[in-house]
């Protein structure tokens, strides 16, 4: 894969540690985030033209983006697939004028059923151009419909996840960890800054821009961001089941469950495991809302006060008292140059980080089993108003998952058919594959029984 082509100048945001608003922005960035109505006026419908006795046929418009249909084959070359979710596929693409690789979102219009993805759609496609070219975010290339799909093309993030790239390094320390969530949280100061919500920041929607050991991060889903409306309250419940601030679950909120959301991100970097869990995502969520922040336990006495002191207040329960993403880039553990240590975390901590994430990823492949023959897919219910799915824990349905990956009728799944659902669906490149399945708990003789099975996914709640 290549690198990830970027524009060559970025708009610098600037910090303040006051918890008043933001100032106004410098001339060359928008003081204010373009408006955004539930309508349609953003993407305007085409003016009626008078008849014309021409025999050369009018373009037909597309309804979801308002503009003449678009083959986008013609610019770009598809390749192979790279990953999937609720509503899109992304494939490697290669624009044809540079032979510049890039990524595709293909959305099927299929999926777009009524006005409210219609309008998400829409939305997102506004946030990633209003928010190109700043740092630490996707770079957006372009929005193309043809008779089937919305396409989204931006830049190429070809070095990978977060965690995965942490994990394949072997060791890290707390100036490392302070580097990786110094870009997070940039990315939550430049998003507020400008006037846009991200409400979904987890780990998976973090890439690696390339395989170079200084690649920057990238932000690279803004499908349940919005833009910031002053005064609003905001209910609708969204996110992911570890990451989502209490006063999301209160359907009660506002910018600050961003902050929050990257403090979780930075407890597992530092600890390996998240701040509030359990075995069902009900009582992950109640821990989430009741359970006292943890910095006393395993490994949190080897860990430096200043980092224990950013958490609790990035992970303060009243969004009132909780830092600001600018007050936190000022912070003394995380600003550059600050008092994060160099000394090696414990080894212990990478190693529950890749138990997390091979977990994660046995649930996503999970995902892709379309067990109704339905066209979707009904596996866990976040409350979430994106997630409105079948809990997977029905005995029928986590039944039928097996049965999927039990492609010979053994009873049991064994290694090369976990590798090959894998590798069919994208999940790594081999070495990553062989990591995942070293780390998933099996009998001696390589197989996983159906109670292994159920156990694995219920230990493996994370995130969707």
């Amino acid at each position: 894969m290549g690198l990830c082509f970027t524009r060559s100048k970025s708009h610098d945001i600037p910090i303040s540690s006051s918890s008043s608003p933001s100032p106004s922005p410098p001339p060359t960035i928008k003081s204010k985030p373009p408006k955004y109505p539930s309508s349609s006026s953003q993407f305007p419908q085409p003016i009626p033209k008078p008849p014309s006795s021409s025999s050369f046929p009018q373009p037909q418009i597309g309804p979801i983006l308002n503009k003449p249909y678009a083959d986008v084959s013609t610019l770009y070359d598809i390749g192979r697939e790279l990953g999937r979710g609720q509503f899109g596929i992304t494939y490697l693409c290669t624009e044809k004028s540079t032979g510049r690789n890039f990524a595709c979102k293909s959305i099927s219009r299929r999926k777009l059923v009524n006005k409210k993805d219609i309008d998400d759609v829409r939305r997102e496609i506004l946030i990633l151009q209003h928010l190109t070219g700043q740092p630490n975010i996707v770079e957006f290339k372009g929005a193309y419909e043809d008779r089937q799909d919305v396409h989204l093309v931006m830049e190429l993030c070809s070095g990978g996840e977060l965690f995965d790239r942490i994990i394949a390094k072997g060791s890290y320390s707390e100036k490392e960890a302070a580097r990786v969530i110094r870009q997070i949280v940039n990315v939550v100061h430049v998003c507020h800054f400008m006037g846009v919500m991200h409400r979904d920041l987890k780990p998976e929607n973090f890439l690696l821009a390339s395989r170079e050991d200084d690649a920057p991060i990238k932000a690279t889903d803004f499908g349940l961001s919005v833009f910031i409306e002053e005064g609003k309250v905001y209910k609708e419940l969204v996110g992911s089941a570890y990451y989502v601030a209490p006063e999301v679950l209160r359907r009660s909120y506002g910018k600050e469950i961003d902050v929050w959301s990257a403090g979780v991100i930075l407890y597992i970097l530092l600890s390996g495991f998240p701040p509030f869990w359990a075995e069902t995502e009900k009582g992950i969520f109640d821990a989430i809302l009741e359970t006292n922040l943890d910095l006393q336990s395993t490994p949190w006495p080897k860990i430096s006060d200043s980092a224990k002191d950013l958490i609790s207040k990035m992970l303060a329960r009243d969004p009132r008292k909780r830092i600001t993403a600018a007050q936190a880039l000022e912070h003394p553990w995380l600003k550059v140059g600050g008092d994060a240590s160099d000394k090696p975390i414990d080894s212990a901590v990478l190693s529950r980080m890749k138990q997390l994430r091979a977990m994660n990823k046995m649930k996503k492949l999970a995902l892709k089993a379309d067990v109704d023959k339905n066209g979707t897919i009904d596996y866990v219910e976040f409350i979430t108003a994106t997630m409105h799915r079948q809990r997977l824990e029905k005995e029928e349905h986590l039944f039928e998952a097996f049965q999927y990956f039990d492609k010979d009728g053994s009873g049991f799944i064994t290694r090369d058919e976990l590798r090959h659902a894998m590798s069919q669906y994208g999940m790594g490149d081999e070495d990553t594959i062989n990591e995942i399945l070293d780390d998933v708990d099996i009998d001696k003789d390589g197989k996983i029984n159906y109670e292994e099975f159920v156990a694995m996914m219920r230990k493996g709640n994370a995130g969707s």
